[in-house]
């Protein structure tokens, strides 16, 4: 198991986009709004913090067939630091969370199951669904 693992809950910010790498592996990215409300001098203080949503293949599939802006979530996987070089040779880095897990909160909504049934080619466990070197964007 990774020492890199995080659980997030909040808001998706935008649909969740669908798109295919150049080897035909489906990733789906989306924001994720996750507020923290707390006491300060009596007062009640409130914080966001925005976050990169990555899910790679069936994953990807189904987040991007099944939520939209505004659903509430809880996302379990790992942080990673995504680098790359502009057209002009700059150099960019983002952190994204890569989900190993997505699942609705029921805290303040109710949720139906469609199960998807899964194919011979598809990855057992979500530890092979994120393609090392592949470029998804």
């Amino acid at each position: 198991m990774s020492d890199n693992t995080i659980t997030l809950t909040g808001n998706i910010t935008r649909d969740p986009e669908l798109r295919y790498t150049t080897g035909g592996k489906a990733v789906a990215s989306f924001g994720l709004a996750v507020n923290r409300r707390y006491q300060s001098n009596g007062e009640w203080q409130e914080h966001t913090s925005f976050f990169e949503v990555v899910a790679w293949g069936t994953l990807g599939e189904n987040a991007s067939g099944s939520l939209t802006k505004g659903n509430r979530i809880v996302v379990s996987g790992r942080m990673d630091q995504r680098n790359w070089e502009t057209e002009d040779g700059e150099k960019r880095s983002k952190l994204e969370v890569v989900a190993d897990e997505i699942g609705a909160s029921l805290r303040w909504a109710k949720v139906q199951i469609d199960k998807v049934t899964r194919t011979e080619s598809e990855p057992a466990s979500p530890a092979d669904t994120d393609p090392q070197g592949e470029e998804a964007f």
